[in-house]
């Protein structure tokens, strides 16, 4: 026994003593640090792509972590209430695609892209109500033409987020589908604008990497100026609306709301194109880029001409400090390498007394309900109106609507419209060919975002205008905040399929700014 013992203890020290000449922890394994886990809030689609490449990350822990930051912040904790609905197979789907990458690498360009898309997208498996209790229960057996490009890139439909019921108004996010305000999360007691409010206070507090809205007046681009993000209202016919609860095709335009400028572009880029089911998209013929991408310049503003277009802002209500916070912006837009041009006129048009009106809600949402058949509870606007399944803030312009004509786009009044329509393209058209201009910029909203429920203060919608009569193209980009928190955007305006110029103005300025920051409200989880 003393025999082992000795054995034992003799090689013990042996191997002490090697540890000692050799310098290395010869009875101890060395300790390699653990990596960080990745942190998805503000995280890009890039810094997701880079992470799953390297092996720090997969699709089910991502889709994880962004469904317990629903649970602990949506309808608990500060209750933004920006969601309708939680896709119930969102980690079904993340498992396929870990299988999937696993196999052969990325879907697509927007792997496991977990998106908030709008309750009027209509989304297989998923409720697409348009924020009215009138469509309750309407599962569509197709995916909106933009949905389906982004599934088939690879990205999941985390979410439908709240909304403006049916789309109607552009200054707060209630409706009757959902109990209760949608809140905003940079201040919880003030609105997110409408009507994808929901959608951009989702990506705001990070809910999802990126979102889906729409813009009729000022829908993508005012959201995400009160939320600080990156919004892309596109030329019209350049995307598709199909699969779009309408408002008013003559405006309604779908696109991406995102934290990042980048991360528009590549939603974007998968959502542009032509569609059959949208005859306006056969105008994108020519004008479909093949690599948006390539307009991510940093230095994008130099020897650039850009308006200030006092016109689309300048009004007696308008906010003191959102002009300081413009003027400041457009001093960063002249040290980045801008010339601007101040102020820029555009020629005011006046429309034909007494054209009627063309078109818009009663005769666009009668034409889709009639094309759903028996999957919606009602066919008709009257319908709608019977029901009564509808918020009441929005039932004197349900009956005004019905009340009103529904002219096609051959009556005198449409054609009387369209030709009004054109005007003002050419008055735009002609001001930046005389002033040499790249691009106009105004101020998204001419006011802070308001405190919910008021109905007094000024709204400051610039954006119901320019962009959505002529049909051209606005990037909405975050140029800094209002009572120390409130966030403010800018809009970049261009002409027509003029989205390279736009988008590499936008991303150079909000490089050179980087005014964004997380809302406080919402902070990581542990």
């Amino acid at each position: 026994m003393r025999l082992k013992l000795r054995v034992c203890f003799s090689a013990l020290v042996a191997l002490l003593a090697l540890a000692h000449l050799t310098g290395t922890a010869a009875i101890q394994a060395p300790q390699v640090p653990a990596p960080a886990p990745f942190r998805i809030e503000e995280a890009t689609i890039a810094q997701i792509h880079a992470a799953m490449k390297a092996g720090q990350l997969t699709c089910r822990a991502l889709v994880e972590n962004y469904l317990r930051r629903i649970e602990a912040y949506d309808k608990n904790g500060p209750a933004l209430n920006a969601i309708v609905v939680v896709n119930p197979d969102a980690l079904k789907v993340a498992d396929d695609l870990d299988r999937r990458y696993k196999q052969g690498g990325p879907t697509g360009p927007l792997h496991c892209v977990p998106a908030i898309v709008k309750d009027n997208f209509e989304t297989i498996g998923l409720q697409s109500a348009a924020g009215s209790l009138s469509l309750k229960g309407f599962v569509s057996n197709k995916d909106a033409f933009e949905v389906r490009r982004i599934k088939e890139a690879g990205a999941i439909v985390l979410a439908k987020s709240n909304m403006a019921e049916f789309a109607f108004s552009p200054y707060e996010t209630v409706n009757s589908i959902l109990p209760g305000y949608t809140k905003n999360p940079y201040a919880l007691d003030r609105v997110t604008a409408g009507s994808s409010g929901g959608t951009a206070a989702a990506v705001a507090a990070n809910f999802g990497a990126v979102g889906l809205g729409s813009d009729t007046g000022n829908s993508i681009r005012g959201p995400s100026s009160h939320q600080s993000l990156a919004g892309i209202r596109s030329t019209m016919g350049l995307t598709s609306r199909s699969g779009v609860v309408p408002l008013n095709l003559l405006a309604d335009v779908a696109g991406p709301i995102t934290r990042t400028v980048e991360d528009a572009v590549a939603v974007f880029q998968v959502v542009v194109g032509e569609d059959p089911d949208d005859p306006v998209t056969t105008a994108s013929r020519g004008h479909v880029a093949t690599n948006y991408a390539a307009s991510l310049v940093r230095d994008g503003l130099k020897g650039a001409r850009i308006g200030v277009l006092r016109q689309a802002y300048e009004r007696d209500t308008t906010d003191a400090e959102v002009v300081d916070v413009f003027a400041a912006a457009v001093d960063d837009l002249r040290r980045a390498g801008a010339t601007i041009v101040d102020p820029a006129l555009v020629e005011q048009v006046r429309r034909a007394a007494g054209g009627g009106s063309c078109g818009g809600f009663k005769y666009d949402i009668n034409r889709y309900l009639a094309a759903q058949g028996d999957r919606v509870p009602v066919h008709t606007l009257e319908d709608i109106i019977k029901s009564r399944r509808f918020h009441p803030s929005i039932q004197a312009r349900l009956e005004s609507a019905q009340q009103g004509p529904a002219d096609g786009p051959d009556s005198p009044a449409c054609r009387a419209d369209a030709e009004y329509r054109d005007a003002v393209r050419a008055a735009v058209v002609k001001a930046m060919d005389t002033m040499r201009l790249d691009a106009f910029v105004y101020p998204t909203w001419s006011n802070p975002p308001r405190l919910i429920g008021d109905l007094n203060t000024p709204n400051g919608d610039n954006s119901q205008f320019y962009s959505p009569t002529t049909g051209f193209p606005a990037i909405n980009v975050p140029m800094g905040y209002t009572r120390g928190v409130l966030p403010a955007g800018m809009t970049f305006f261009g002409r027509a399929w003029s989205e390279p110029t736009l988008i590499k103005l936008a991303y150079a300025y909000e490089q050179a700014t980087r005014h964004r920051h997380p809302p406080a409200t919402v902070p990581p989880l542990r």
